[in-house]
């Protein structure tokens, strides 16, 4: 049976989670480039009606997530502390993040949706900041960490 400690509780056991964070904000960056690059070649425009209905739908959307994003990292969180199981606190926790960062680079993926069915530059630049705020808001911390250790150690 393993510890749920199996490692410090310093923010080294958080390289791996900053490494995803990264690799989605490169993904987002790299969206941003291609749709500059190549816009008219992936464009595929639908009517103007359509796309307005679609933004409006993902901006309703998009407001929507981000509180239930919170809601849900926050039950996983207290799952963490309560839940019993052989997995540490670190799996646990790498789990939690993981599922808020896709949720929220969901919003990117909007934007260059947006894009690709003839909306403009600067609706994909709005999204893909608001994906970054999420990536910023739902990023690992510290005490979320400490106090599924804390939990699991006294559960012990």
């Amino acid at each position: 049976m393993s510890s749920p400690l199996n490692a410090a509780t310093t923010p080294a056991n958080f390289t791996l989670l900053w490494v995803i964070i990264v690799c989605f904000v490169l993904l987002q960056g790299l969206s941003i480039v291609l749709c500059q690059t190549l816009a008219t070649q992936i464009q595929q425009p639908i009517a103007q009606e359509q796309v307005v209905l679609i933004r409006t739908l993902l901006y309703v959307l998009t407001i929507v997530l981000f509180p239930l994003t919170r809601l849900i990292r926050y039950s996983q969180v207290r799952l963490n502390q309560t839940m019993p199981g052989e997995k540490t606190a670190q799996q646990r926790y790498f789990f939690t993040v993981l599922v808020s960062q896709v949720l929220i680079s969901s919003v990117g993926l909007f934007g260059f949706i947006l894009f690709i069915v003839g909306d403009t530059f600067n609706t994909l630049i709005i999204f893909s900041g608001l994906a970054l705020l999420g990536f910023f808001l739902y990023r690992p911390l510290q005490a979320e960490y400490d106090s599924i250790v804390a939990a699991l150690t006294h559960s012990d």
